[in-house]
């Protein structure tokens, strides 16, 4: 027998020991790393009943990707299940489900902060979204929930292949939670209106998939079959080349569809689709002024 049939396999064996000592120890880091405690200091909420505050918290509600993972109607939805072990479903946030027991605090905690009232780390929520609203618009946004009519619904679901977890261990896919910087202060208020300062504003809702400078990339602890987020930035390379002008921008948002008429995939239509005109060509013009960071 040739000497490098046996070395060889020695190293394959190696290897395969390897690969299951580090799979088995980013198993171990995920259990420890989604129990972790998350200190923060969360706001609690002012529940309003007034008209005005629960319509603007309905807009928010429907345009910001809310009812893209929890239903029109609070109940919960299953929007991830691609047949290979990745399901998520947002669990139902009306009265009846888990947010009936939240107390003013526990809104803050998990929407801006992406942690539970328990302290434990929210896996899924794209919380770095809503972590620059305004206090108005956050209490707006609960005092619209907390209206709802209870109904039974789905709880939330959280199943991913064995290898995403190890990288989320390993801190590969990072939670909302690791991504926030909880020593902001809230936005401060801003009047709406077609400008860039506004459009700054609704674009937050872009983070969790295009990432903080809007640079787009493969979203972390998404399908392997997803494309990458699209870059937003100004400049050579940037999706926004198709759109120069808030039209076609607009367009886009409406339909789900580039100027081209190929459909985009994944993008959350149902909510974007939502967006007031005024938010829309404010959200175009701040997207003209994004710098390309090295």
């Amino acid at each position: 027998m040739k000497r490098w049939i046996p070395w060889t396999a020695g190293c394959a064996l190696a290897l395969a020991a390897l690969a299951a000592a580090a799979a088995a120890g980013g198993l171990y880091q995920a259990e420890a790393h989604r129990n972790r405690y998350v200190d923060i200091k969360p706001r609690p909420v002012a529940y309003t009943t007034e008209a005005l505050s629960i319509e603007r918290g309905r807009y928010l509600f429907e345009s910001r990707g809310c009812a893209d993972c929890h239903g029109l109607k609070g109940t919960g939805r299953e929007f991830v299940n691609d047949g290979k072990g990745t399901r998520l479903a947002g669990p139902n946030i009306t009265p009846a489900g888990v947010v009936g027991r939240y107390q003013p605090e526990d809104w803050d905690s998990v929407i801006r902060h992406g942690v539970k009232p328990n302290g434990r780390p929210v896996l899924v929520m794209p919380s770095e979204d809503y972590n620059r609203l305004t206090n108005d618009d956050l209490n707006a946004l609960v005092s619209y929930l907390r209206q709802l009519p209870a109904q039974p619904g789905l709880e939330a679901a959280i199943e991913l292949p064995r290898p995403a977890w190890v990288l989320y261990g390993y801190g590969l896919i990072p939670d909302a939670a690791s991504k926030i910087d909880h020593n902001l202060p809230p936005s401060r208020p801003v009047a709406a209106g077609v400008n860039v300062e506004h459009g700054r504003y609704v674009a937050n809702m872009c983070l969790g998939c295009h990432g903080g400078q809007l640079a787009g990339g493969k979203i972390a602890g998404a399908p392997p079959d997803w494309p990458e987020a699209a870059d937003l930035r100004a400049g050579a390379g940037s999706a926004m080349a198709r759109y120069p002008d808030a039209a076609r921008f607009m367009a886009m948002l409406r339909s789900g569809k580039r100027p081209d008429g190929t459909a985009i995939a994944v993008m959350p239509f149902e909510s974007l689709g939502k967006l007031s005109d005024v938010d829309a060509r404010a959200l175009h013009a701040y997207l003209q002024t994004v710098p390309r960071q090295p």
